[in-house]
């Protein structure tokens, strides 16, 4: 059945009346866009089966929640972010799918998948579940989640990041690699095109980031937009020998990296490996990023600039690492300040004497 088009009301308010397998759904919304938006989500959730017409909230299933969830809010979910929620909804808590609201004990089912998946893994499904009830309009309930452990990437020691720039030279990966050692994440550097990188100026050499390549429900998803507003930024190329790896390829035009992201892990894994230096994936050369900038003693908030990330807070608990080197130094200092006070103590017991 094709959508009517909407007709203005005397309120000012937009109309649509569909019909149903002969029942009669009224829609209507403060404009026409809007309203048939509305009419358009009715019908589709309708052929889904997952909208039984003058179904309360307490007689859908968690399955049937899930989905009115996602169809409503598939325009405004990153690909990624609604791939990995569609995951969810197929594969978290299988046997509850088909129960009603009111008959699920919800802390047996999220203890009966933390002894099947990680803590993480139910946390991230348990946040499916719960928006999926605000959005229908029933009581959330209370219950506990396991604590997610805390993991941490591994990244690059500042004497083992130009070893891995060696190891990495003239390969078919290395202008990604170097990307992300430059603090690019994977997905703006697979959606980076050849029209953002300028390389012709000297004192101008840098990167327009602006979109990004994630993965959605049918394949890779080209964005528009960033991750977030810090995402949108132009960095400085920082690395020379990324501006000669750029510099050196003929055809610039389309993506600037074709990888793909498993096929650059692994190529970028066996670089360290040659190298002899920590095996870091794609993550890992992000966060020595930020942890070379904090050994070179850069600004905080520069650092957060060319990283692209939006607060403090982020910064302090993921990336801003303290290097080995960092940490033996700082080790250093305080033991030199308490040798030099016992020195001066028994100094002084000695000239009193």
């Amino acid at each position: 059945m094709k959508i009517p088009e909407p007709r203005k009301l005397k309120s000012g308010s937009y109309f649509i009346q569909l019909r149903l397998d002969g029942v009669s759904v009224p829609v209507t919304a403060s404009s026409a866009k809007e309203c048939k938006r509305q009419a358009e989500l009715i019908k589709a959730e309708h052929r889904a089966g997952v909208r039984q017409l003058n179904k309360s909230a307490r007689d859908l299933t968690l399955l049937e929640a899930e989905t009115r969830y996602l169809l409503h809010h598939k325009p405004v979910l990153s690909p990624s972010t609604f791939r990995a929620y569609d995951i969810y909804k197929d594969k978290r808590f299988p046997a509850y799918q088909h129960k009603r609201l009111t008959e699920i004990d919800w802390q047996a089912m999220i203890n009966e998948e933390l002894a099947k998946k990680s803590e993480k893994t139910v946390k991230n499904a348990w946040g499916l579940v719960h928006a999926s009830l605000v959005h229908v309009g029933y009581p959330v309930p209370s219950v506990k989640l396991a604590k997610v452990p805390v993991k941490e990437i591994p990244f690059l020691q500042p004497e083992e990041i130009l070893p891995f720039c060696e190891a990495v030279k003239g390969r078919p990966y290395e202008i990604a690699a170097l990307l992300e050692l430059n603090g690019l994440r994977l997905s703006e550097a697979r959606g980076l095109t050849w029209d953002k990188i300028d390389i012709v100026t000297p004192e101008k050499e840098s990167i327009t980031v602006q979109g990004a390549t994630v993965r959605g429900v049918g394949g890779y998803v080209d964005k528009e937009t960033n991750k977030n507003r810090s995402s949108t930024r132009v960095v400085p190329i920082l690395i020379p020998q990324l501006i000669d790896a750029l510099a050196a390829v003929k055809d610039k035009s389309g993506k600037v990296v074709k990888q793909a992201p498993q096929t650059l892990s692994d190529d970028i894994n066996r670089a360290c490996e040659r190298a002899g230096v920590t095996v870091v994936g794609n993550h890992g050369l992000r966060h020595s990023f930020a942890s070379l900038g904090y050994h070179l003693g850069i600004p905080e908030r520069q650092i957060m600039e060319w990283g692209g990330w939006s607060d403090f807070t982020t910064m302090h608990k993921v990336y801003i690492r303290l290097a080995a080197s960092d940490r033996s130094l700082n080790q250093a200092r305080v033991k030199s300040f308490f040798e030099k006070e016992n020195a001066n103590e028994n100094a002084n017991s000695i000239s009193k004497a």
